[in-house]
């Protein structure tokens, strides 16, 4: 009876770690302010069955340089909005700035179930060191499902983020979550537009169902690995 109790116990210990889901990412995610620098978007897939097709990614307010990198398959385009001001820059004003980046996979293509693929992206960083900055995010499957990952750092589909550090440091990849850096939601700065007032139901109902899932199955192979143990040991004592 002491060894089923303890199998449950270990079952219920493993499930804050089954229910981690694989977040959409940036690395690195701690970047200095006012510079240069390029990331990759981490973009995981997490059905069985259907393939990532589709990503837009919404940019901050504020950043005066954005391009992206297409990897072999897939196409990316950009989104514009007109600024209220403009900005002065050594090449004359921009009046102008990226609002969203969209990377689309060809026919054939896409995320497989079970793997991720990087998105190369070249950002200028805000000159607002100690600022957490999201980047709203819209997975399209091909089977029509859609996830977005759009809420705060403690939602269960969080936007993907970056901190904001001092001028002239380093560039760092802080673990401890799929999400990015421990972001503080009382300084989180998203932009404003399409994808950050999408409805947020239904996002991330088939990453859920899978983590629910698998919790179920671990929980049940424990269970019965306990109960195994119980009948060894009876048939040992007899």
């Amino acid at each position: 009876m002491r060894r089923t109790v303890l199998a449950a116990a270990t079952a219920l210990a493993l499930l804050a770690p089954a229910a981690a889901q694989a977040h959409v990412s940036i690395h690195p995610n701690v970047l200095p302010a006012g510079g240069f620098a390029t990331v990759d978007v981490r973009v995981p897939n997490e059905q069985d069955r259907a393939s990532v097709v589709k990503v837009r990614m919404q940019m901050p307010q504020g950043l005066v340089s954005v391009s992206a990198q297409s990897p072999p398959g897939w196409s990316v385009a950009y989104k514009m909005r007109r600024l209220a001001r403009p900005i002065q820059t050594d090449d004359g004003p921009v009046t102008s700035e990226v609002a969203e980046v969209d990377w689309t996979a060809a026919r054939g293509a896409g995320i497989p179930p079970g793997q991720f693929l990087l998105l190369p992206l070249s950002i200028s960083t805000p000159d607002r060191a100690g600022a957490v900055v999201a980047f709203p995010t819209v997975q399209t499957y091909g089977d029509g499902g859609v996830v977005r990952w759009i809420g705060p750092p403690s939602a269960d589909s969080p936007a993907p983020t970056i901190d904001v550090s001092p001028a002239n440091g380093p560039m760092l990849d802080v673990t401890g979550g799929d999400a990015g850096p421990p972001a503080s939601a009382a300084k989180l700065t998203v932009g404003a537009a399409p994808i950050a007032a999408a409805k947020r139901g239904g996002g991330g109902g088939a990453s859920t169902g899978l983590a629910i899932a698998a919790l179920v199955l671990g929980a049940l192979g424990l269970l019965a690995g306990g109960l195994a143990l119980v009948r060894g040991g009876s048939g040992r004592r007899a």
